[in-house]
């Protein structure tokens, strides 16, 4: 059996709450990004920038992904969350590289374990790197290796067709999920980024 307490009340309440003021996030306009400089160990030099997703919560302000990204997930709000993170990175990437002379610089865009299970993946990523005119090479798509590894074989097709559009792929948390570098042969990954507990 199971007790119903205030608590459990005040935290379905708050839940409730959440979920319908994301609903409205994205035409408010209070999705954010965040960029996070990649940074050349070796020379210290910035070859990239990691695009972050932020909510800017009218009451609660600036919203720890944790507190939000799993609710999107669990909704399916986060594949239109996630297409609109994807084109404003793409069309901020395209209004710096015009400032910056450095033609090997990226972009890391996340992916959530739903949009990977989206079968329009690969048209909605082509369709944003022609809209905003960058080369797919400057790309590079993240996800986190228990994402991918949900479902092997439909995400194996899914990170096929990404790589025939010449973006980069990267895992992110390496180490947290299966740990199995003999997975990896699989999977057209070009990146690999260790978890930190590692």
């Amino acid at each position: 059996c199971e007790f119903f307490d205030d608590g459990m009340r005040t935290q379905a309440a708050a839940r409730l709450e959440i979920e319908s003021a994301l609903h409205r996030a994205t035409e408010r306009d209070e999705l954010r990004l965040a960029y996070q400089p990649v940074v050349e160990i070796a020379t210290g030099r910035t070859v990239g920038v990691e695009a972050l997703l932020r909510w800017d919560h009218p009451q609660h302000g600036l919203l720890d992904p944790k507190d939000f990204i799993p609710l999107a997930e669990e909704t399916g709000l986060i594949l239109p969350m996630g297409t609109w993170a994807l084109h404003e990175a793409l069309r901020q990437w395209s209004r710096w590289r015009q400032r910056l002379d450095d033609p090997g610089l990226t972009l890391a865009v996340n992916l959530s374990a739903r949009q990977l299970r989206d079968p329009d993946l690969a048209a909605t990523v082509a369709e944003a790197l022609a809209r905003h005119g960058v080369g797919p090479w400057e790309l590079c798509l993240e996800l986190t290796e228990s994402s991918f590894m949900a479902d092997v074989e439909r995400h194996g097709r899914t990170l096929a067709e990404l790589q025939a559009l010449g973006v980069q792929l990267a895992i992110d948390d390496f180490g947290t999920g299966y740990s199995s570098l003999t997975w990896l042969q699989r999977f057209p990954v070009t990146i690999l980024k260790i978890d930190q507990s590692f």
